[in-house]
């Protein structure tokens, strides 16, 4: 509790909100409360909005308290009010706490405070009063009064979390992962820019467009009984070209996505028919969350995953469904985007944690995959891409799955190859980065031994018995990259950059057009200083890609047929909407 007392205020806060999807918030209503003297500040809709800064301190001798508090900064933003300085999250710290575990009922507030053996409100009466609160006003005197109430047992609750939790926080790690949050609050705010004409014919004419991409794509695959896929005829397909598939334990094909993903990069035939399933089963265009401005919002749910990694939803965010959709991704005139991330990075993450010189003189070459062949004496020093394009490819698949802990039946497989073969890369691997290796080991074996792994800014995953050593193997570039994507976006953010979201190892930025470039160079800056810091000297590259009004965001090779294919058909469907109208 000493530290709190070097804080002459520290602020418990909460609001009420309402936000349809796509929208920023409409502010409701504020309760705060003083630690220190029990203060208490109670403030309706009406009187909120007349205010042009916050009712209390927000600078560096104030610390403001929160439960998933992105919430609370955006409502700040809404209200034109200044974010404040230090910031304490206690749900990252409860996330924190018990990652690699679940709590009975989740994570959120009312989880907390059992945990903690403290009294909550009934979930009942907490989805009433919050049903209230987003149906956004106008609100009587004393329904006001009424939310304003179940607005302060939030903050009387933390008022009785802090001393509990205090204890087992540390405090420099906790204000740094409070400070992510207020980054997360003004990439919330940000949004990404969406061409909104154009998704509202997708979303017109989806019904239409879904039986003519069966049938333009089925064409070559001829597994589809109208719009149902039909095993047995897959099954044939796959004979008929020879190519290989998993199964599931039950012996039948395995059709869930990642299988497809993953053979697809062995077998580039199947990927279309991958796009399609992928956009019949699991696009819904109408949860996309886009607000009037044509921006994309929505929650970014940062520390979902075990890695730290944000996990936004897959339906709401425009990076979530299908590739091709993301040609959406429009800036509007006299604007630009650029989507900048770290070359290799989970793979210079491993150079450097492991100490490896051989692997960070790999990373260092500029192509780790080639230099890895070099290395194992695969290829002449002299090789290049276009020499041995098929050895860098096997060498490729090979350094990645290593990150992963894949085996050799799983290499194989991925490879297309046979066993021996895999065999044979990945003793080549262990030989040429022993120290990468052994350093691997070393992580498993400690959070076999102790229960626990840690980041360098002290994201923990806890084991409890059963884990999968290759996930805890993974877990240090997983769960550092995250750390240093964290780092990454307060940096940009803080400097005045627009940062629209963060896309795993990526940070999608925007600026006028006459400004994009100076802007991408300074994010690439920031992003190598956040991998010096949480590196400890060891710099990592990155690459930008920039798109001008009114260009599209489209993958590099990924997605941009399918985008065509089903643009072409949209419009041919308005237009015989239009010849009948």
């Amino acid at each position: 509790m000493d530290w709190l007392n070097r804080f002459p205020s520290v602020w418990l806060i909460d609001f009420e909100f309402s936000q349809p999807p796509g929208e920023r918030p409409s502010v409701v209503c504020l309760v705060a409360r003083e630690f220190h003297s029990k203060r208490l500040v109670r403030i309706g809709m009406d009187e909120l909005r007349e205010l042009d800064r916050p009712p209390f301190d927000v600078g560096r001798d104030a610390l403001l308290v929160a439960y998933f508090s992105s919430a609370e900064w955006n409502c700040f933003l809404a209200l034109g009010w200044q974010l404040p300085e230090c910031v304490l999250d206690l749900w990252c710290e409860f996330r924190c706490a018990l990652n690699g575990t679940r709590p009975k009922a989740g994570w959120g507030l009312l989880s907390c405070l059992v945990h903690h053996g403290l009294d909550s409100m009934l979930a009942s009466e907490k989805t009433e009063m919050r049903e209230l609160a987003m149906k956004g006003g106008p609100y009587r005197p004393r329904e006001m009064e009424a939310l304003l109430d179940y607005c302060q047992t939030d903050v009387d609750a933390l008022d009785q979390l802090l001393p509990m939790m205090v204890p087992q926080i540390h405090v420099p790690r906790a204000i740094h992962r409070g400070r992510y949050m207020k980054a997360v609050a003004m990439m919330e705010s940000a949004g990404v820019p969406i061409d909104v004409g154009t998704l509202a014919m997708f979303r017109r004419q989806w019904e239409p467009i879904k039986a003519k991409l069966i049938a333009a794509i089925d064409r070559d695959f001829g597994v589809y009984d109208g719009t149902t896929f039909k095993m047995d005829r897959f099954e044939s397909y796959l004979i008929r070209h020879g190519i290989p598939w998993p199964e599931t334990d039950s012996g039948r094909l395995a059709l869930d996505d990642e299988t497809f993903r993953q053979q697809a990069k062995s077998y580039p035939q199947v990927a279309p028919l991958r796009e399609l399933r992928h956009a019949l089963s699991e696009m819904k265009l109408e949860k996309l969350a886009v607000g009037i401005d044509g921006r994309n919002r929505t929650m970014l749910s940062p520390f979902q995953s075990r890695s730290g990694r944000n996990q936004p939803s897959n339906n709401k965010f425009i990076f979530g469904p299908s590739v091709w959709l993301r040609g959406l991704i429009r800036p509007e005139r006299g604007r630009a985007v650029a989507y900048v991330d770290w070359s290799q990075q989970e793979l210079g993450i491993a150079a450097a944690l492991s100490g490896d010189p051989a692997l960070a003189q790999a990373y260092n070459s500029g192509d780790p995959y080639l230099e890895f062949a070099k290395m194992a004496g695969a290829v002449p020093a002299a090789a290049t891409k276009k020499s041995h394009p098929a050895e860098r490819s096997a060498y490729k698949v090979c350094m990645l799955a290593t990150q992963y802990g894949m085996g050799e039946h799983g290499l194989a497989a991925k490879l297309n190859k046979p066993v021996a073969f895999a065999r044979n890369l990945l003793r080549r691997h262990k030989e040429t980065f022993p120290v990468f290796w052994r350093w691997s080991q070393q992580q498993i074996d400690v959070a076999m031994l102790t229960g626990e792994l840690t980041t360098v800014f002290g994201w923990s995953i806890h084991t409890i018995g059963g884990d999968n050593p290759r996930s805890l193997g993974n877990f240090p570039m997983q769960a550092n990259g995250a750390e240093m994507l964290r780092l990454a976006c307060c940096l940009a953010t803080e400097a005045g950059i627009t940062v629209c979201c963060p896309v795993h190892d990526a940070v999608l930025v925007e600026a006028p057009t006459d400004s994009i470039v100076d802007v991408v160079s300074q994010t690439q800056e920031l992003m190598r200083q956040a991998s010096n810091i949480v590196l400890d000297g060891f710099d990592l590259e990155t690459d930008a890609k920039l798109i001008q009004h009114p260009n599209r965001y489209f993958d590099e090779d990924r997605g941009r047929e399918m985008w065509e294919r089903v643009h072409s058909l949209a419009i041919q469907a308005e237009s015989q909407v239009e010849q009948i109208a």
